[in-house]
């Protein structure tokens, strides 16, 4: 077992506070804390594991704080999340089975497509539009597809199950955000479920980020709900925009590789 660094455990867990408050209004909250656990030496299996565990607490953390406002429809809802749970767990199952450098090249285009829909769209309001696709569509279709990419991967599914919400079941923003954090947390739980088995999880850090990220999380969404659109519209936009970057300029992405022989 390695040995933890009182000031390694303070400043992980300084992270992980702000990283739940972020992820609770716009999610993103894994790209600031999982490479700040390779900085720190753990080992990449190690780190996947304990940044599940932190991330399912944040996702909670928030779920919690909007239900408590009342603003999740559980009888809806509850089903999705069966369904984000089965995929996530799926998807840690398969996490070996999936080419990775089909995702690393396809997920930062997605992320620029969700901030450039929600950079350009008209001024959000919360009036409930029309849904495209049905509930239960969405619950076979929509919610375990997107939790299953949070087993195998991860980055930008806050986001993903966010703007789902918003085209597909054309439900107003802040209501969307409140969605996306149960459906969120569901797959995170499905995938930390299959890699608390490997044993990977380091418990000191996982449980001090834990309890700094439950705290972060609740900020943050007494934040979105204290402010709404107005707040969650152009974070959500910066925090898509920085994690397309962050995954263009990771070691081994084939599309920032192709980007930076293209312009460079």
């Amino acid at each position: 077992m390695m040995e933890i660094d009182i000031t390694l455990l303070l400043t992980l867990a300084s992270v992980a506070l702000m990283a739940g408050f972020f992820d609770a209004i716009a999610g993103g909250g894994g790209l600031i804390t999982l490479p700040v656990l390779f900085v720190a030496g753990i080992d990449p299996l190690a780190a996947i594991a304990t940044n599940k565990f932190q991330a399912a607490s944040a996702t909670v953390s928030a779920t919690v704080a909007f239900a408590r406002k009342g603003m999740i429809d559980w009888k809806r809802g509850l089903p999705m999340a069966a369904m984000s749970f089965a995929g996530g767990a799926l998807g840690a199952l398969s996490v070996s089975l999936v080419p990775k450098s089909f995702l690393q090249a396809c997920v930062p285009v997605l992320l620029i497509l969700v901030a450039a829909y929600f950079a350009f769209s008209p001024k959000p309001d919360e009036q409930q539009r029309k849904a495209r696709i049905s509930i239960s569509l969405f619950c076979l279709a929509v919610a375990p597809v997107i939790g299953f990419y949070d087993g195998v991967f991860g980055p930008g599914v806050g986001s993903f199950f966010m703007v789902a919400c918003v085209i597909l079941l054309g439900q107003p923003m802040l209501r969307a955000v409140c969605n996306s954090k149960l459906l969120n947390a569901a797959c995170n739980l499905g995938a930390l479920s299959v890699f608390s088995l490997s044993g990977a999880i380091v418990w000191p850090l996982a449980l001090a980020m834990a309890c700094a990220a439950f705290v972060g999380a609740q900020l943050g969404a007494r934040c979105a709900v204290h402010f709404g659109p107005k707040l969650i519209k152009p974070l959500l936009v910066c925090v898509c925009c920085i994690m397309a970057l962050k995954l263009l300029l990771s070691t081994g992405n084939p599309l920032g590789e192709w980007l930076h022989h293209q312009f460079l």
